[in-house]
Protein backbone atom coordinates (compact mmCIF):
# COMPACT_ATOMS: atom_id res chain seq x y z
CA UNK A 1 0.00 0.00 0.00
CA UNK A 2 2.84 2.36 0.96
CA UNK A 3 3.99 1.94 -2.85
CA UNK A 4 0.67 2.43 -3.93
CA UNK A 5 0.83 5.72 -2.76
CA UNK A 6 4.10 6.69 -3.47
CA UNK A 7 3.53 5.83 -7.60
CA UNK A 8 0.23 8.52 -6.75
CA UNK A 9 1.93 11.17 -5.47
CA UNK A 10 5.14 11.24 -7.14
CA UNK A 11 4.28 12.85 -10.23
CA UNK A 12 2.29 15.45 -8.51
CA UNK A 13 5.18 16.71 -6.68
CA UNK A 14 8.49 18.74 -7.17
CA UNK A 15 10.50 17.02 -4.75
CA UNK A 16 9.84 13.04 -4.99
CA UNK A 17 12.71 12.14 -3.06
CA UNK A 18 11.18 13.93 0.02
CA UNK A 19 7.70 11.51 -0.02
CA UNK A 20 7.42 9.25 3.20
CA UNK A 21 4.84 7.37 4.10
CA UNK A 22 4.76 6.11 7.44
CA UNK A 23 2.15 3.05 8.70
CA UNK A 24 0.67 2.85 11.65
CA UNK A 25 -1.74 -0.40 12.31
CA UNK A 26 -3.63 -0.87 15.12
CA UNK A 27 -6.46 -3.43 16.03
CA UNK A 28 -9.36 -2.14 14.48
CA UNK A 29 -7.25 0.21 12.07
CA UNK A 30 -4.58 0.83 9.30
CA UNK A 31 -3.48 4.74 9.68
CA UNK A 32 -0.64 5.51 6.63
CA UNK A 33 1.25 8.89 6.96
CA UNK A 34 1.72 10.86 4.18
CA UNK A 35 4.75 13.45 4.06
CA UNK A 36 5.58 15.42 1.83
CA UNK A 37 8.41 19.01 1.09
CA UNK A 38 6.53 21.27 2.45
CA UNK A 39 6.05 23.60 -1.07
CA UNK A 40 4.41 20.36 -2.09
CA UNK A 41 1.38 20.42 -0.12
CA UNK A 42 -0.52 22.40 -2.13
CA UNK A 43 -0.26 20.31 -4.90
CA UNK A 44 -1.22 16.85 -2.96
CA UNK A 45 -4.01 18.47 -1.49
CA UNK A 46 -5.62 20.14 -4.38
CA UNK A 47 -8.10 22.76 -5.09
CA UNK A 48 -10.50 22.26 -2.32
CA UNK A 49 -9.03 18.81 -1.50
CA UNK A 50 -9.97 16.92 -4.25
CA UNK A 51 -6.55 15.75 -5.19
CA UNK A 52 -6.40 14.60 -1.63
CA UNK A 53 -9.64 13.14 -1.86
CA UNK A 54 -9.48 11.29 -5.07
CA UNK A 55 -5.88 9.81 -3.43
CA UNK A 56 -7.95 8.33 -0.67
CA UNK A 57 -10.47 6.98 -2.63
CA UNK A 58 -7.36 5.14 -4.79
CA UNK A 59 -6.42 3.64 -1.32
CA UNK A 60 -9.69 2.78 -0.03
CA UNK A 61 -10.97 0.97 -3.09
CA UNK A 62 -7.71 -0.90 -3.00
CA UNK A 63 -8.08 -2.14 0.31
CA UNK A 64 -11.43 -3.47 -0.05
CA UNK A 65 -10.63 -6.56 0.74
CA UNK A 66 -8.74 -5.64 3.60
CA UNK A 67 -10.85 -6.32 7.49
CA UNK A 68 -9.37 -3.18 8.88
CA UNK A 69 -9.84 0.18 7.96
CA UNK A 70 -7.86 2.13 6.27
CA UNK A 71 -6.85 5.87 7.01
CA UNK A 72 -4.23 8.32 5.06
CA UNK A 73 -3.32 11.29 7.01
CA UNK A 74 -1.61 13.88 4.92
CA UNK A 75 1.31 15.73 6.78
Amino acid sequence: MEALIQTIVKPLVDHPDQIMVVQKEEPSKVIYHLTVHPADVGKVIGKNGRIAKAIRTVVYAASADSKKRIYLNLM
